[in-house]
């Protein structure tokens, strides 16, 4: 019996052999600092609540977590580089809505694939977009809600402009989707960027547009921006007297609009099961805790955590969703 036992295990060493580094790389891990790449440049609320969890997550995984700003081409210049990383743990990935959802059809030569070259790990965030218009164009042109611009839109099409960020931006891309669902003719005024877009709406350039609750909470605050309704399924916990687009809008056919920028962390595809698990369990407990959560709403961010599974299938779902939208706007990126 012992001599049988003995010849099992010795057929089974090559498979074991195989199969040993990867577990017991997983059992050590981490044992230097992970590099967490962000695809924008510092400052706005993806960078910052990416630090934040850097932040926390260091303490869970005994080892640092640095950020590294790697911006360009839409994002997809620090995705690209996480896309072409080992997939041993030690590369993160911020990747969001444009990176993930959009960007595939709106750049012809994408070098990366969303879905084969990573595993999600949690969503982070969703921050709501909201529907803003200058203040003096709705006074002049007497719109105070969302039934009253689209009423004005039917009997002056052409007339009003928005402004975007550029062609293929959230911001564009939630305008032509109100355009075709509410059959309205609105003209696209695209600028290099969204604070330029801001920018141009606050000194009457345009005349509304689609902006990220975050960046626009502050001028709604004063005054400076009227809004008219949030762009998600729900209210935003930063503006809940606000309605949705498919409160205010369903008689105009708005039901079911739902726009929102999301963001969350990926690792290289092939990236040991169990690391995955362990990251996901760091970036949720860091989503609970109250500081994050007070600092992410300052920032009009709501945490959104997930299991990689869920993360998964919202990736897949909005690729769908976004590339009706982009194939309908005509926009491309070359």
């Amino acid at each position: 019996m012992k001599s049988f036992l003995a010849k099992l295990l010795l057929a089974f060493t090559p498979v074991l052999a195989v199969l040993s580094p990867s577990a017991a790389a997983a059992d050590t891990w981490p044992t230097k600092p992970i590099r967490f790449i962000v695809p924008y440049p510092p400052g706005g609320p993806l960078d910052a609540v990416a630090r934040m969890l850097a932040d926390k997550m260091k303490d869970g995984l005994g080892q640092a977590v640095i950020v590294e700003n790697k911006p360009g081409a839409g994002g997809n210049i620090g995705v690209a580089a996480a896309a072409r990383s080992a997939p041993d743990g030690y590369t993160l990935v911020m990747g969001a809505v444009a990176t993930h959802a959009i960007n595939p059809t709106l750049f012809p030569k994408l070098q990366y694939d969303p879905v084969k070259d990573f595993a999600p790990v949690s969503l982070v965030a969703n921050v709501p977009n909201v529907l803003v218009l200058n203040p003096n164009a709705a006074s002049k042109l007497h719109i105070a809600t969302l039934p009253d611009l689209i009423e004005y839109a039917k009997k002056n099409p052409g007339k009003l402009n928005y402004a975007s960020g550029g062609n293929g931006s959230a911001g564009h891309l939630a305008g032509e989707l109100f355009k075709m669902m509410a059959k309205v003719n609105i003209v696209h005024i695209p600028y290099n960027g969204a604070a330029p877009a801001q920018l141009g709406l606050l000194a009457g350039e345009t005349d509304l547009m689609f902006d990220n609750l975050a960046s626009a909470s502050a001028n709604i605050q004063a005054g400076k921006l009227k809004p008219l309704a949030v762009t998600t399924a729900r209210r935003a916990a930063a503006l809940p007297e606000l309605p949705t687009m498919t409160e205010a809008g369903a008689k105009y056919g708005l039901s079911g609009f739902d726009i929102n920028t999301w963001f969350g962390v990926l690792v290289p595809a092939g990236t040991p099961a169990p690391i995955v698990a362990r990251l996901n369990g760091e970036v949720v407990r860091a989503l609970r805790m109250p500081d994050i959560k007070d600092k992410m709403a300052h920032l009009g961010a709501e945490p959104s955590p997930t299991t990689p599974e869920q993360f998964a299938s919202l990736i897949r779902t909005d690729l769908k969703k976004y590339a009706a939208v982009v194939k309908a706007s005509g926009a491309k990126v070359d």
